[in-house]
This record gives structure tokens, C-alpha cells and sequence, in this order.
């Protein structure tokens, strides 16, 4: 797109929570033209796990408007500060995942990346690249520009150390670490979320004592998951998954609160304030389902999306069955007198993770059993061939005997 500086300042700084500094970005955009190049444009991240969820997409989204405008985004892959594990906004360390957990990780990562970004402007780098030949002499001058007080100036560091709380030296390294990353690539913008913003300030600073210009440094909020409270997490339970099926995704959008549904409309779509404004005059009903629709289309294509919407209405509007109803088979060794403790039923069929999990469902009065409600936690149930098990709003499943 040919925009003029002014005009391409507005559209990358959109929806943004920190910018090191617009005046330096300005600058950058200006070089780069005049040099004819692209700017590098840094993104890093640690396969800790291999799933995706919307909360990613926010940095992603602005990774990909970089690109609309003509630059180039480096996507660095953790594959060694994986093995670390970053503290940024916890409260105790990381379990260190193995070589093959990061390497796995890693290719499904890219894989899920690649339906925002466009893979014709990604340069993909990896950071064992230049730490794993990396000898142990080079490792302490490197720390030596860095020091204790710095580290201890995060939030994070702080407060485990003001509650006693341990923090390993390795994690005292990672900061610097990532701030390395930006060195080898000679990035001229790092994004991330805003529990990024003293790593990537830290780049800034490292830059300069290797004599590169410092990075711009922009920030993306954090969005809420599904419980409107927590930050997006897939440990927390309250994500919604880039590879999650049409049908789960479409549900779980439903789910969200009225006022959370104009956060993802914001930051997981990127719709304009005026087109917002718009879709607040319609019924929230309304609005959500189009907003559900939207997310599913993208990420599974718009055929998907709008099956996903017509399916929902059948099932919760209409109260219809699933079309795609799963089936639990039932063992002669699941049934005692031909009956099943109600919480045994809901962990094989996959409705909860454990005994504890299904007796808080029960007790919610989230179980029904052929649209009969079921609330003791000791109930056990004789099923029939064909009985229905429900649990909340869009699990389901068909019980067959043996």
C-alpha cells in the first residue's frame, strides 16, 4: 500500500499500548525508504506449547499490517530460550522442556503462525543458531552488561523475591537472552504483549552497546479468555484455540460476556472504531454471532463459518441434537450391575478431566441425562442404548451399550 509517512504511522500504531517512540519510528520509516529496503520487524517466541489461541493473534494481527505496509517480520523461534523458559509475569519458574518437546512445539507453532502471517514476508530464524556454539567465556561477557539491579527492577523478579519466592539465575539470563536475539537480527521494531515490555526494552539497550541503532519497541495488550478476567491462557482453561474445530471455536465465542465481545471484535479481527459503532446498535445476540462467524471463517474458511453459525442456532435455538453427535461406547467393564458411577460416565466420555472436575459439574447442575437433570455426585446411573449424556451447553454424547 502507498501511504505517506503520516498515514502509515497511524495504521502501524493502531491499537497499540506502548510505542518507543513514535518520533523513532518515524525516523525508521523515513531511512528505509530512502535505503529502498523494508524494515526488519522482530517477533520471538518460545514453543512452550504447541497451540495457538486468539489471545496470540493480537501481536500476530500487527506482525501482518507490517507486511500489508511493505516490511519484513523476523520470526524467531525459541528453540533455546524454550529450554529456559521465560518468567514474565509469573509468579514461579517454568518447567524446562527437553530439545524434543521444543522441536516439536516448534513445528506445529510455525505451522498455526502462518494463517496470519504471510510466509512470503517472514524470514524464519531460530536462536540456537548463534547460542548453541556459544562457549562459556562469551556467556559471561555478555552478562556483564546487564546487572542485578536491572533485573530486579521487574515486577515480576520483585515480587517473588519480596515473598521469599525462588528465582534461578538462568532466569536472570533470559531477558538478556531475548535482547540478544535483536542484536543477531539487527531489528529495527520489536513487538509483543505488554508483560514484554522490559525484555524489549532491554533490547533497545543492548543494542546500543553493540552499536546498532536501538529498536523501536511496541506493545499489544493482553486480552481476557472466556472467564473475562484471566489473560488468554490454554493452562488456565479459558482459550479458545486457532486449531480448535469450527463448531467448539463458534461455541465458545458465543460464551464470552457482551462487553468482552468488543475487546476481540477490536483486537482478534481488527474491525475499525466506525464498523464497531455500527455492530453496538445491533442486538448483542446478533452482534456475537456475526463476531463468532467472522473468527470461525477466518481461521477454517467461510463456508465453515457460516455452517458453524446455522448449527449453533439449530442446536441452542431450536434445541436440536448435534448433527455430528460423538458416541461413547460402553465396556462390560464400565458398568457393574449394569450401572456407571455418574462421574466415572462424565471422565470417559471426556466431559472432565477428573473425579473432582465431574463432581463440580454435578453439583453446578451442569449434567443431564436424557434431558433430566443429574445433581448427586453418587448417583449411579443405569444407562439405556441410545441414552443422551449432556454436560453444560455444547457437550454431548450418545451412550452405547455393549
Amino acid at each position: 500500500m502507498n501511504r505517506s509517512i503520516p498515514e502509515e504511522l497511524r495504521f502501524l500504531g493502531a491499537r497499540c499500548v506502548d510505542l518507543h517512540s513514535v518520533e523513532e519510528l518515524q525516523k525508521r520509516l523515513e531511512t528505509a525508504r530512502g535505503e529502498r529496503r523494508p524494515l526488519r520487524v522482530k517477533f520471538g517466541a518460545d514453543p512452550s506449547s504447541p497451540d495457538l489461541h486468539l489471545g496470540h493473534t493480537v501481536v500476530l494481527n500487527k506482525l501482518r499490517e507490517f507486511q500489508e505496509a511493505g516490511h519484513l517480520v523476523v520470526f524467531i523461534v525459541g528453540d533455546f530460550t524454550g529450554m529456559i523458559g521465560d518468567p514474565s509475569g509469573k509468579s514461579k519458574t517454568r518447567p524446562q522442556l527437553s530439545r524434543e518437546e521444543v522441536d516439536r512445539n516448534a513445528e506445529t507453532y510455525k505451522a498455526q503462525v502462518f494463517k496470519v502471517l504471510d510466509p512470503d514476508r517472514t524470514e524464519v530464524r531460530h536462536n540456537a543458531e548463534w547460542f548453541s556454539p556459544m562457549g562459556f567465556d562469551e556467556v559471561i561477557r555478555l552478562s556483564a552488561r546487564v546487572t542485578v539491579a536491572q533485573m530486579l527492577a521487574r515486577d515480576d523478579f520483585a515480587k517473588r523475591y519480596a515473598e521469599n519466592q525462588p528465582i534461578s539465575l538462568v532466569e536472570f539470563l533470559y531477558p538478556l537472552v531475548q535482547a540478544y536475539d535483536s542484536v543477531m537480527v539487527q531489528a529495527d521494531v520489536e513487538l509483543g504483549g505488554t508483560d514484554q515490555l522490559f525484555n524489549l526494552l532491554l533490547g533497545r539497550e543492548l543494542q546500543k552497546s553493540f552499536g546498532q541503532p536501538p529498536q523501536v519497541v511496541m506493545t499489544l495488550p493482553l486480552i481476557e479468555g472466556l472467564d473475562g478476567v484471566q489473560k488468554m491462557s490454554k493452562s488456565l482453561g479459558n482459550a479458545i484455540g486457532v486449531n480448535d474445530a469450527p463448531g467448539e471455536m463458534f461455541g465458545r465465542i458465543m460464551s464470552v460476556s457482551d462487553d468482552l465481545m468488543w475487546r476481540y471484535y477490536e483486537y482478534v479481527l481488527c474491525a475499525p472504531p466506525d464498523e464497531i459503532a455500527t455492530l453496538r446498535q445491533l442486538h448483542p445476540r446478533e452482534a456475537k454471532d456475526q463476531l463468532a462467524t467472522r473468527v470461525v471463517a477466518r481461521f477454517h474458511g467461510e463456508s465453515e463459518g457460516l455452517a458453524a453459525s446455522r448449527e449453533f442456532a439449530r442446536v441452542f435455538s431450536q434445541r436440536d441434537l448435534p448433527t455430528d453427535l460423538p458416541e461413547l461406547v460402553l465396556t462390560a467393564d464400565d458398568l457393574q450391575e449394569g450401572r456407571i458411577g455418574i462421574l466415572s460416565l462424565l471422565t470417559r466420555a471426556g466431559m472432565a478431566a477428573s473425579n473432582g472436575e465431574a463432581r463440580r459439574l454435578v453439583q453446578q447442575g451442569a449434567v443431564r441425562l436424557n434431558d433430566e437433570p443429574v445433581r448427586d455426585p453418587l448417583a449411579r446411573i443405569e444407562p439405556l442404548d441410545g441414552s443422551i449424556l449432556k454436560c453444560g451447553k455444547r457437550r454431548f454424547a450418545k451412550l452405547l451399550l455393549p
